[in-house]
This record gives C-alpha cells, sequence and structure tokens, in this order.
C-alpha cells in the first residue's frame, strides 16, 4: 500500500512538474497548450511557438504583395461545403487526427516550396499531380478510398487538411477542386486557408522533410 501511495503522489508530483515546466515558455500556442508533438517518419517534433519575442520574418513570407496572375487572394471559404481552417484548428488536427492516423495533412504546392520547409507532419501532394489521370489510383487509395469497379467508395476514407503558401496562393484551392471532381466527400476535407505564411507569422514550427530537422527561419 505504501508503495502504491508513494508511486500515486510521484504521478502527481510529475503532472505538476510538467504543468510548470509549460509556464516556463515565454510564448504558448493556447494559455493551456503549450506544444504538440507528433512523430514524422520516425523523428519526433515538437511544434511550438518561436520564444524569442523580438523575432521577425527574414524570408520571402514577409513580402505583402506578388503579381496577379496567379497570386489573387483567395475566399475564406473559397467552395461551399468545404470547412476553412485557422492555426488552432490546424493544430488540434495534426494532436487528435493525424498522430492517431484518422487523418492526413498535405501540402498542395509543388515539390521546390515543399522540399525548403513544411509543417511538421505534412506529406507533398502537388495540386498538379490531382489533374493527372495516372497518378489518381494511387492517390486515393492512399487517401484510403476503395476502387469498385469504375466508381470510388470514399466511406473509409480519411479526413484530409490541404494548405499551401497562403492566403494569395491558389494551389490547395485547385488541390481540393480537383479531389472534389473525383468524388472526395466535402465533408472530409479542410482547408487550412492561411499557409505557410501565416503559420510562420504566429511562429510555429516548420519542418524539412529533406534533412528531417527544423527549419530556421
Amino acid at each position: 500500500m505504501r508503495s502504491f501511495t508513494a508511486l500515486f503522489f510521484l504521478m502527481i508530483w510529475m503532472l505538476g512538474a510538467n504543468s510548470l515546466f509549460a509556464e516556463k515558455l515565454k510564448v504558448n500556442i493556447t494559455k493551456d497548450l503549450p506544444y504538440v508533438d507528433v512523430d514524422v517518419w520516425g523523428v519526433p517534433v515538437r511544434i511550438q511557438r518561436i520564444q524569442d519575442t523580438h523575432h521577425k520574418l527574414r524570408n520571402s513570407y514577409i513580402r505583402t504583395s506578388r503579381p496577379t496572375p496567379p497570386f489573387y487572394i483567395q475566399k475564406f471559404q473559397p467552395i461551399p461545403g468545404i470547412e476553412t481552417y485557422g492555426e488552432l484548428e490546424t493544430i488540434y488536427f495534426i494532436r487528435d487526427k493525424l498522430n492517431s492516423d484518422q487523418g492526413l495533412l498535405i501540402d498542395g504546392r509543388m515539390p521546390q516550396w515543399y522540399k525548403q520547409g513544411t509543417i511538421p507532419g505534412a506529406m507533398n501532394i502537388p495540386f498538379s499531380m490531382l489533374a493527372d489521370k495516372r497518378y489518381t489510383e494511387k492517390i486515393l487509395s492512399l487517401f484510403g478510398a476503395q476502387k469498385k469497379g469504375d466508381k470510388w467508395d470514399f466511406s473509409k476514407a480519411l479526413t484530409i487538411l490541404v494548405f499551401d503558401n497562403g492566403p494569395w496562393c491558389q494551389q490547395a484551392v485547385t488541390a481540393i477542386k480537383h479531389l472534389v471532381a473525383l468524388g472526395y466527400p466535402k465533408e472530409k476535407i479542410k482547408y487550412y486557408r492561411g499557409g505557410m505564411q501565416y503559420w510562420q507569422i504566429v511562429g510555429l514550427t516548420v519542418f524539412n522533410p529533406i534533412t528531417l530537422k527544423e527549419v530556421k527561419y
């Protein structure tokens, strides 16, 4: 009994210690959420905000304006029936869906963008591949859909969250349009409109899929 009691209080103490440790962070995601851990191809990655309160972006995402076409500002809900996510919803998706293999995080940008850094846990399915019939079966099967004859069964398909560079980028929206055209259920598609620019503006962790290391930006 004593050993059980000691173990119980040790666990309570450890929980309290973890809470105190979390409170030491200067910059949390929310009041009660300092970070989210995710396994990326066997590499443990912690998603949190940059702790330097004087940090400023130094990469291309400091730009405010890009030529149109093709960089028009996207609507908040560009496709009726597709739910739009912000940063918190995206983080919760990673924590609750991606970590439990119930969802996929899709970077819809071209590979040259993806290789520079992406949201931890994201896989690169460029929007152009979704328009190419050569890749349709492989991609939909990867998403959990099942081909039955000439039709696709999406009853066991995963919920996917698609993003690109940001509100000025059309790659994610184009990818989503292709998925809808293929019959993917709208209720199983989410759109993170903020993309990489907003992700970095609030100082969240960026992961390099080539080096398997965090990107300093």
